[in-house]
């Protein structure tokens, strides 16, 4: 019982369509698709996907701008878009769904942090929405044994998920105060428990899959070389509870193949859970309520 979830920042999903996206998502057998930066109106993403995909879409209060969406080949059961405190505009950069697959219930979050920039308004936004997930993430796991929050999420944890690291450590998305928002949520890689049930215990399932090693990248900058050379960021996440950890598979980058054959500056980031791993008691309440 293996369901396949894949994330991708598409950096404008009808852009992403002109340029390939289409046969990608044909060739990869997902299952459940989340999208960010989706920048379009819900029924320009229906059109594009087709009737096989059931579809969930929160637009950014500005037009053009952010959006986040979760596509499934199944219904979803209930969905949220709530996040943070009243007087936060959070609109397009947080959604949760919850699915039943296969007699298992799985939620699926998909959000798009702020990329931010030092000493502005971006960055109060940003750290206000890592605020609101840092509430967040331990009220999902306190209530639903299997959820995967997925998405942009715009911080490279460690040094070894940037490649130009030492030249970023002052700049949004490498700032130690973002940083320790992960340590946080994961643990402190020094700590003897990170990743393995520290900090929240949530789960880095691309860390624990590639182990202490460069990468890999899911992001490269449109400037320059950086795609050739493979100097990238890693900032697209699969975090995952413990029991949806454990059931990891197979978890893949799909980097293109060359520069010119992309058609997004993000990577899709896909990952099979086996669902019938079982770990202790169920714990099925929560939020979600339609």
């Amino acid at each position: 019982m293996t369901i396949r979830i894949a994330t991708v920042n598409v950096n404008g999903v009808r852009a992403a369509y002109r340029k390939g996206m289409a046969e990608w998502l044909a060739s990869r057998s997902v299952d459940i698709l989340a999208l960010q930066e989706v920048r379009a109106e819900t029924p320009d993403l229906v059109s594009l996907l087709g009737p096989e995909w059931q579809v969930l879409h929160d637009a950014a209060s500005a037009k053009g701008r952010a959006g986040v969406a979760i596509a499934s080949r199944i219904p979803a059961l209930a969905h949220a878009t709530e996040f943070g405190p009243s007087d936060f505009d959070s609109s397009g950069r947080w959604l949760e769904a919850d699915f039943n697959f296969d007699g298992s219930r799985i939620t699926v979050v998909s959000t798009y942090v702020n990329a931010g920039e030092v000493d502005t308004p971006k960055q109060v936004e940003k750290f206000r929405f890592l605020d609101a997930m840092t509430a967040r993430l331990p009220e999902l796991a306190s209530s639903r044994e299997r959820v995967l929050v997925v998405g942009d999420l715009n911080v490279g944890h460690r040094r070894l998920d940037i490649r130009n690291w030492k030249g970023n450590q002052k700049k949004s998305g490498f700032l130690p105060e973002e940083r320790a928002y992960f340590d946080k949520f994961l643990g402190a890689e020094d700590e003897t428990l990170y990743n393995a049930g520290a900090g929240f215990g949530w789960v880095d399932v691309g860390r624990r899959w590639a182990g202490e090693v460069d990468g890999p990248y899911t992001w490269w900058s449109q400037r320059g070389q950086a795609f050739d050379n493979d100097t990238g960021w890693r900032i697209d996440y699969h975090l995952a509870t413990a029991a949806l950890a454990a059931g990891v598979r197979d978890y893949a980058i799909d980097r293109a193949a060359s520069w010119d054959t992309r058609w997004s500056d993000h990577a899709p980031v896909v990952v099979d859970y086996d669902l019938s791993i079982r770990t202790g008691g169920s714990r099925e309440s929560g939020r979600i309520d339609g």
